[in-house]
């Protein structure tokens, strides 16, 4: 049984009670009593609303079920579908065009284009690296990584490699800041005579600064589309020794921004949890979080980095940021938790995230010395899984009464809507209207989109296979439609437009090939899976200019058509052969196990998962949501049996078994087949049609507060 202590009638996890009274309140200027009093209010107005959305959304989702009943076999209509649509209020009018007033934004998310990182809050040595990331050694992601090709060989440092490691980089330099005469790799030494660089620029306004003597300096900043890259220059460094110019390593400004999550990629149930994300993020807020961590026989301190200080071309001080702008993501209207409890009720989790992570983030407002994380004053909060503009308007108003509530001037907080469900995708422009003086961050999240798209039109038909969803009408529509209204909606100058994760970490030279498609897409940001992969995708921003990018898209209008976007991926007349539809569901049953087992039993909500052919993929609940839906739909359409799925799940539980049989926390979900873990993942599929919206959370949250119970 959860310790409870009472708070203006809120019965409130004593460890979360104690921790926002002894940690987090002090310094802010926010009184204890004025804080619950507050709280309780927003608590007691805004549930009701909330209740009222949620429930909004179950009655158009069995309206549209009933009408896709009735048409079943019908090729699709999209005058008939927009129609009904637009009669139910899920569809609703655009209204005139508009442009986001948003202001006190920081230059990271107006006017930065790069690599952006989404790290879980409760791991605080992920937090630290992922803050860290916005600097990193073009060197070790090159040399580590399979990006030239191949993988660096067993043993110590391989000269072969490292020699091919410095050509990609110079030659990488001659392309982004290239000499007025010949090639970087040809220079036998750097300097800066009369403020500028010798040997010369091509672009002297390129220099941005320099440490150590002009003669001899020991760093050189450089600097393209806005992101800097450093020059390295030490001749003791066992690289430098060796260089003509004695460039010892290449470091480039690589994770711009980074989303401290408390939604997809955690697994926060209850209090304790919720405590640890919230302290974590309070560290980060505060600059003071350390993490020990152990390195051979050593342990070292890893803490958050300080800025950059140089010398400008002109001899005056100039300081470039050593962190990634952090952000924070809230959880979705959607769950509730029982860290609190309001007239016996678990209080809706949004809420809660809402009022404490903007409490937390007043420490770095209210700094007046030293590194801040928003040097504009704002707190960055990225709101997930709203459905249309009615959701986004209700964010809008809690973070008002929040601002209220905490003494912050209006539109302090700045909103991030993930455009990632399907009424938002159709209705984009009227969910920007909603929040228009705060919206600084929009995305596509093709994962959560799918698994809402697969949900939404469970009742047309069986869909596509998994592999078969990036080829739909809707796809193409979706990725170039929000580009677009973003774009219309004024967000060039003053708001990201995000594009999605690169998913499979030890792919590096597939992600430098594939991943320039964003900020070719008119993406000011895009996703990675770590900060070794933000350093190598920095080096697509520094080959694409972003804002022209943009400036080239908004001329050109727009590219493609809502219907499209509402085209559902059915699998129209497909004649699967039984190894093809056996194999899609020993696929979709592997990943749902490999990623639940290890939510469910050690409380991990995104790893790297190898899959049904041992690549490591990283997994959260977006992709546990598209296989569970794929699953579920098949099943409800006959494709496969519960026997032949049932069957999968047990197979496929020996594989994962075998896959973390080096894990000495692993529990074996074979032979018996009775666990919370296993449970959960036949839940997600035998119950998928049930859960709102095709959400994994609510199955995995009961699972896993089972599981703890156990010990």
């Amino acid at each position: 049984m959860t310790d409870r202590v009472d708070r203006e009638g809120l019965a409130v996890d004593a460890g979360l009670a104690r921790f926002l009274e002894e940690a987090a309140l002090p310094g802010t200027g926010v009184a204890a009593d004025h804080f619950w009093s507050g709280f309780a209010g927003l608590l007691r107005d805004f549930t009701p609303r909330n209740r009222e959305l949620l429930e909004r959304r179950t009655a158009l989702q069995a309206q549209i079920d009933d009408w896709h009943r009735a048409r079943r076999g019908q090729p699709h209509d999209p005058d008939a579908a927009r129609a009904f649509l637009e009669e139910i209020g899920y569809l609703e009018p655009e209204g005139a065009d508009f442009e986001i007033d948003t202001d006190r934004i920081d230059p990271e998310i107006a006017e930065i284009a790069g690599p952006q990182l989404v790290v879980p809050i409760t791991n605080a040595r992920y937090a630290l690296n992922a803050a860290n990331a916005r600097w990193g050694s073009l060197y070790d992601a090159l040399y580590g990584t399979d990006a030239l090709g191949d993988l660096p060989p067993s043993g110590g440092y391989d000269a072969a490699r490292g020699a091919r490691v410095i050509a990609w980089a110079k030659d990488f330099l001659d392309r982004a800041v290239p000499l007025a005469q010949g090639s970087h790799a040809d220079v036998a030494g750097y300097r800066i005579v009369d403020g500028a660089l010798e040997p010369a620029l091509a672009d002297p306004a390129q220099l941005v600064g320099y440490s150590g003597a002009s003669e001899a300096p020991e760093t050189i900043v450089l600097r393209r589309n806005g992101l800097h890259a450093m020059l390295v220059i030490d001749p003791s460094h066992p690289i430098g020794s060796d260089d003509k110019a004695h460039l010892a390593d290449l470091r480039l400004e690589s994770a711009i921004s980074t989303i401290m999550d408390c939604e997809d990629s955690v697994a926060a149930v209850d209090g304790a949890d919720k405590v640890l994300a919230y302290g974590n993020w309070l560290g980060l807020m505060r600059g003071d979080l350390t993490e020990a961590v152990a390195k051979g026989d050593a342990t070292i301190t890893r803490r958050l980095a300080d800025d950059i200080a140089l010398s400008g071309p002109d001899g005056a001080p100039v300081r470039l940021r050593g962190r990634a702008l952090m952000l924070v993501r809230n959880v979705g209207h959607l769950m509730t938790n029982p860290a609190i409890e309001l007239d016996g009720d678990e209080v809706f989790e949004g809420l809660m995230d809402a009022m404490i992570t903007t409490l937390i983030a007043m420490h770095d407002l209210g700094k007046s010395s030293g590194p801040r994380n928003s040097e504009a004053g704002s707190v960055y909060v990225v709101k997930p899984k709203m459905h249309g503009p009615a959701e986004v308007a209700f964010a809008d108003a809690v973070f008002e009464r929040v601002e209220e509530v905490l003494g912050l001037p209006r539109h302090t907080v700045k909103l991030g809507i993930m455009d990632e469900e399907r009424r938002t995708s159709v209705t984009l422009k009227e969910c920007i209207r909603a929040a228009k003086h705060r919206v600084a961050f929009i995305n596509t999240g093709f994962l959560d989109r799918t698994g809402d798209e697969i949900h939404t039109c469970m009742e047309a038909g069986p869909v596509l296979r998994k592999g078969e969803m990036k080829t739909t009408t809707w796809i193409a529509s979706y990725e170039d439609r929000n580009v677009d209204i973003g774009l219309a909606c004024g967000l060039m100058g003053r708001a990201q437009i995000g594009k999605g994760m690169w998913a499979m970490p030890d792919r590096m030279a597939a992600m430098l090939e594939a991943k320039s498609a964003h900020p070719k897409a008119g993406a000011n940001t895009a996703w990675v899976p770590s900060p070794t992969a933000a350093t190598l995708h920095a080096t697509h921003y520094h080959a694409i200019d972003v804002a022209a990018v943009q400036r080239e898209l908004r001329a050109g209008g727009p590219r493609a058509a809502r219907d499209d976007l509402m085209v559902p991926p059915l699998a129209h007349g497909a004649n699967w052969s039984e190894a093809e539809i056996r194999a899609e569901i020993e696929n979709n049953a592997q990943g749902i196990l490999g990623y639940v087992v290890r939510w469910i039993d050690q409380g991990v909500g995104c790893s790297k998962v190898p899959d049904i052919d041992d690549v490591a993929l990283m997994e959260d609940r977006a992709t546990c949501r598209i296989s569970s839906q794929a699953l579920a739909n098949w099943l409800h359409h006959g494709v496969v049996s519960e026997d032949q799925v049932m069957a999968a799940m047990r197979k496929m539980a020996e594989v994962v078994d075998r896959q973390n049989a080096d894990d000495p926390a692993y529990a074996p979900m074979a032979p018996g087949f009775d666990g919370p873990a296993f449970r959960a993942a036949c839940d997600l599929v035998f119950r998928g049609r049930e859960q709102p919206s095709g959400y994994t959370e609510p199955v995995l949250h009961a699972r896993r507060r089972e599981r703890k119970a156990l010990g």
